[in-house]
């Protein structure tokens, strides 16, 4: 649970995406309106369907100029605003929507809609499309290797946020029970709105010599998405869904490791998987020097690991998966044990599908305080789970070096430094190794037998880890192992893990504060799903 093993995470057969595309390959696709202009501008409908339960993606397409195109959580305008309907709009729904839906925060919406979002598109790449297609030419594969995608997100927004669906109307539909799954479903739906608007552009642009774009080119874009600190909190904010994200993937790792006579199809498909990957590893690109070193790491140690495998067969050897995790362990730097560790998974859908509805989690169930339990007992689960945040010295500047906060003029969370700039003084609770470690030294010095409660009058501003060193009593995976002020943080590490079990490739720091990613790179069109195998994450543009 340190940061830096946290931040080396991988997509894998536990990523959302890839599980939504396997619990929807069995839902009708449609396209229920396109209502666009020459320019591309105007209303679209999609949805999903099966045994009377529907949800449709609305879509509104508008002309911005090029100032006005930010990803900034700040920005008024974007080329495309998109909204979740559960069930089937009517005329009215769409035109009230069509005021709301393009003004996001500024606009709202009601418990119909599910999910919000937003999107810019990638100018560079899009306009290429449109050209290359209008003049009866596919475009050119190189270029959109380099960018990946059409459009990239800015945000998606869900339970609550502006008059959306609350969580508790929807949770317990059987179809959505895995985590983000709507959230998902609004995104994959995007992408086949990116395609179907260049097709059309081209065509109203040059009717005569227009071509559709080829769905091997189409198959190998994705959605890409900017995004900031403000995904940062979640992590810390939720530690019982952390405890379920991780400890499904370790329980997944456990299974797999203690299979004592590996099949030589599963081991040739993990090897499948693994070779197709290298190809697509080319194509991570970014200006990083902090990813570069990453992706350098990782293709020098597999090509260590390749050679290791020549030496391997699952014929002869028992337990061949738990041998390759230790010498990867052993030999390997984080961000390719990581990478393997994904790789294992391939092949077993029967151990990685029982564990996907088991990472969401019903939080409130787990924040109340037990406050008849001693400052003894509480003393004690400190020194068991907290063993190096205890030992961190937090008179050290360096211990305390950073501070977060939500920027006033950017509405969403920032860090700075607390020695250096103004603002420590609304600093949000997400210190929470320092306050760990003033709730130790606190709980040292007072009675041994005093319940909880007690405690707590005199010391309620350390409630918030109170209750934490209580969930993570029961959810050892509840909390990051590391210290999120420090000098040494890396915030990106916070943002990698949330995105690797989004499902995202093709991390592109744009700071240590930011990044760009791709999600569906590679997966089936929406005609296709039927049909798809799941190891499409693999492919890459030829």
């Amino acid at each position: 649970m340190k940061l830096s093993r946290l931040g080396s995470f991988h997509q894998s057969k536990l990523s959302f995406l890839r599980s939504f595309i396997r619990e929807f390959k069995s839902w009708n696709y449609k396209r229920d309106l396109f209502d666009l202009n020459k320019e591309g501008y105007g209303t679209a409908v999609y949805s999903f369907e099966k045994k009377g339960r529907n949800y449709s993606l609305v879509c509104f397409a508008q002309h911005i100029k090029p100032e006005e195109r930010s990803d900034r959580v700040i920005a008024t305008k974007w080329d495309s605003a998109f909204v979740l309907y559960d069930g089937t709009p009517s005329k009215k729904d769409i035109n009230r929507l069509r005021k709301n839906v393009p003004k996001q925060e500024v606009g709202r919406v009601t418990y119909k809609e599910l999910t919000l979002s937003r999107a810019n598109k990638s100018v560079r790449a899009f306009d290429h499309v449109v050209d290359s297609l209008s003049e009866g030419k596919q475009p050119d594969k190189e270029l959109l290797k380099k960018v990946g995608y059409l459009y990239r997100t800015t945000a998606v927004y869900g339970s609550g946020k502006f008059g959306l669906a609350d969580r508790f109307r929807i949770k317990d539909r059987k179809e959505i029970y895995g985590p983000f799954r709507l959230e998902m479903m609004l995104v994959y739906l995007v992408r086949q709105f990116t395609f179907d608007q260049v097709n059309h552009i081209a065509k109203c642009k040059n009717s005569k010599k227009a071509v559709m774009l080829e769905e091997s080119i189409a198959r190998n874009l994705g959605i890409g998405n900017s995004t900031g600190l403000g995904m940062a909190p979640f992590i810390v904010n939720h530690p019982t869904l952390l405890h379920n994200w991780i400890y499904c993937r370790e329980k997944a790792l456990k299974e797999i490791r203690s299979i004592e006579k590996v099949n030589v199809d599963d081991f040739n498909i993990f090897k499948n998987c693994l070779d197709k990957s290298k190809r697509n590893i080319d194509t991570w690109l970014t200006d990083s020097k902090y990813q570069i070193n990453k992706i350098d790491s990782l293709k020098s140690d597999l090509k260590k690991f390749f050679e290791h495998l020549e030496n391997l067969n699952p014929k002869k050897n028992d337990y061949l998966w738990n041998l390759i995790y230790f010498w990867a362990e052993k030999n390997l730097q984080e961000e390719c044990v990581e990478y393997i560790i994904s790789m294992m998974m391939e092949p077993y859908d029967s151990i990685i599908d029982p564990l996907i509805n088991n990472m969401s989690s019903e939080e409130e169930k787990y924040f109340n305080i037990p406050a008849d339990r001693k400052v003894f007992d509480l003393k004690k689960i400190i020194e068991k789970n907290y063993k190096l945040i205890i030992e961190i010295d937090f008179k050290d500047k360096n211990s305390t070096s950073n501070f977060w906060f939500i920027s006033k003029n950017k509405e969403e969370p920032r860090v700075a430094n607390r020695y250096e700039e103004h603002g420590a003084e609304l600093e949000q609770p997400l210190a929470i190794a320092r306050d760990i470690k003033r709730l130790y030294e606190k709980l040292t010095k007072s009675s041994q037998k005093e319940t909880v409660a007690n405690f707590l009058l005199n010391n309620d501003d350390l409630r918030h880890v109170v209750r934490r060193a209580f969930i993570v009593e029961k959810f050892p995976y509840s909390e990051i192992q590391d210290n999120t002020i420090g000098a040494s943080l890396v915030p990106i590490d916070m943002l990698r893990l949330k995105l690797s079990f989004f499902g995202a490739v093709k991390f592109d720091p744009r700071s240590d504060k930011w990044l760009r990613i791709n999600m569906y790179q590679g997966a089936p069109l929406p005609h296709e799903m039927k049909s798809s195998n799941d190891n499409w994450v693999y492919n890459s543009l030829n």
